[in-house]
């Protein structure tokens, strides 16, 4: 696409305007991300492990999470993709917001070292390891109309996966909202467009997802709608929930930019309020 010099001009304020407010935002620069976690590394103590439960390709899982445990997901073969949606378990009315989850910490990379947000500004989940950062935010989960323009009718979705899943937690449709996806290669190109970069998917790739609330928590395990592959085939993802180590004082999510700082002491705020019990 080529613009106009007037256009052009527009481009370069407009990038201009945001560095200002990134900057204002930061007021500091953030810590270096650590490199992806070795697909061999951070093994579990067999102690820690709470449940572990295999989700078909196709299906999905409901669970809650307590404060200080984590989940992990493989991706037992490389061909899952895994939508999350995640609820405060006090007050489900607070939820996973992926928007801001981007815009706060001004990257829509999910990747170790992120911090998953609420819709009150709160730290709902840390990503303490990962082998891959092939995640998405922005582009969403199947549902029925894609499944049905990629495969034809007949293959469960995403979408119709999470509202099983909210009912099966005590929600209703209202409580469906954006998810996040994991091990979903997808980048933005120059021009604004998604990219799917299947090359970066991987067997044994796992992501570790540590609770920061309690949480109530609904995965889907069904095809990414930008997936190009012409078959309906997810393979099976291993979900091992355990306690996690107690939490460092210099723990990377919790200090890795002032941004994530904040989103903590709110929850600490919250934590130590009447209304958490």
């Amino acid at each position: 696409m080529i613009l106009t010099a007037e256009q052009q001009a527009d481009v370069d304020a407009n990038r201009q305007r945001y560095e200002q407010h990134k900057a204002l935002g930061q007021q500091q620069a953030p810590k270096a991300l650590p490199p992806s976690t070795p697909r061999d590394g951070a093994p579990l103590k067999p102690a820690s492990i709470i449940h572990r439960e295999t989700v078909p390709g196709g299906w999905y899982f409901v669970t809650k999470l307590n404060r200080g445990e984590a989940l992990r997901i493989v991706n037992t073969t490389g061909k899952a993709c895994v939508s999350l949606q995640a609820w405060n378990a006090r007050d489900p009315s607070e939820r996973l917001n992926h928007a801001d989850t981007i815009k706060v910490q001004w990257a829509a990379s999910l990747r170790k070292g992120r911090v998953i947000l609420s819709d009150m500004g709160r730290a709902l989940i840390s990503i303490v390891e990962d082998t891959s950062g092939a995640h998405d935010t922005l582009t969403g989960c199947s549902n029925a109309a894609t499944n049905a323009a990629r495969y034809g009718d007949g293959y469960r979705n995403s979408r119709d996966n999470l509202l099983l899943a909210a009912g099966k937690l005590g929600l209703t449709r209202r409580d469906v909202h954006p998810c996040v996806a994991w091990f979903a290669p997808v980048s933005v190109d120059a021009d604004g467009r998604f990219e799917w970069h299947g090359e970066r998917r991987a067997a044994g790739d796992f992501v570790d997802l540590r609770a920061e609330m309690n949480l109530l928590l609904a995965l889907s395990n069904c095809p990414h709608p930008l997936d190009p592959s012409p078959d309906y085939a997810p393979g099976d993802v291993e979900l091992i929930r355990y306690q996690a180590p107690a939490v460092a004082a210099d723990d990377l999510c919790r200090t890795v930019s002032l941004e994530a700082k904040r989103a903590f002491e709110n929850n600490a705020m919250w934590l130590n309020s009447s209304v958490a019990g």
